[in-house]
């Protein structure tokens, strides 16, 4: 590889580097050019990057981006390295894992991963890596949690509604039977007032002697 070709291929990395905030770093030494090719097929599939490249211009590709950050990644650049980019910070893992599974390997190794800024490194990591929660899952849930208050009030109210008007048709029906009732005919006739007692004759009194 000429100088040139190596200058491309840093400028092409560090591109990538700074394309996305999730990336991993794999172990791909012992797999078959047929297991590379559908390695890639699958990271296609999943719109994840897959870029092999060697462990001096990938270094090389990171220092000149001047972050710190990454250098917590150098000690990971050894043997065979290929690097999977994605936006999704999970889907590496996910592949990786399922890729191990079906073909009852130890590789394609997990020596690295850059997660927003957090580095995990070691094989041991890809289990951990495959539950780490994606930017859509945790908004999802955040509305959830937003959400959550505002269905209980929601409800509450329309229990509220339900039962009162619930309370208006029952009570409704008592109150109309607490009417005061039609006058019968007894008490709509008026009784006969009896005639008065004649008074008595005024008696003149004895004048006294």
């Amino acid at each position: 590889m000429t100088k040139v070709q190596k200058n491309e291929v840093i400028e092409a990395l560090k591109e990538k580097f700074s394309q996305y905030s999730n990336f991993y770093v794999t172990n791909t030494e012992s797999l078959s050019v047929a297991q590379v090719s559908k390695l890639r097929s699958v990271c296609f599939d999943k719109q994840v990057e897959m870029k092999v490249a060697k462990n001096t211009l990938i270094r090389k590709a990171l220092e000149s981006l001047g972050n710190e950050s990454y250098t917590g990644l150098f000690d990971s650049l050894n043997n065979v390295t290929a690097l999977m980019f994605s936006d999704n910070p999970k889907e590496p893992a996910l592949i990786l894992s399922s890729f191990r599974k079906e073909s009852k390997g130890e590789k394609p190794e997990l020596k690295a991963a850059f997660i927003n800024g957090d580095i995990y490194t070691g094989d041991n990591n890809l289990v951990t890596l495959t539950k780490i929660r994606t930017k859509n899952e945790l908004i999802g849930e955040v509305i959830g949690l937003l959400q959550s208050p505002a269905k209980r009030v929601l409800a509450a109210l329309l229990h509220h509604h339900e039962q009162k008007a619930a309370g208006v048709e029952t009570t409704a029906a008592p109150v109309a039977e607490e009417a005061a009732p039609a006058p019968t005919a007894e008490a709509a006739t008026p009784t006969a007032e009896a005639p008065a007692a004649p008074e008595a004759p005024a008696t003149d009194a004895p004048a006294a002697e």
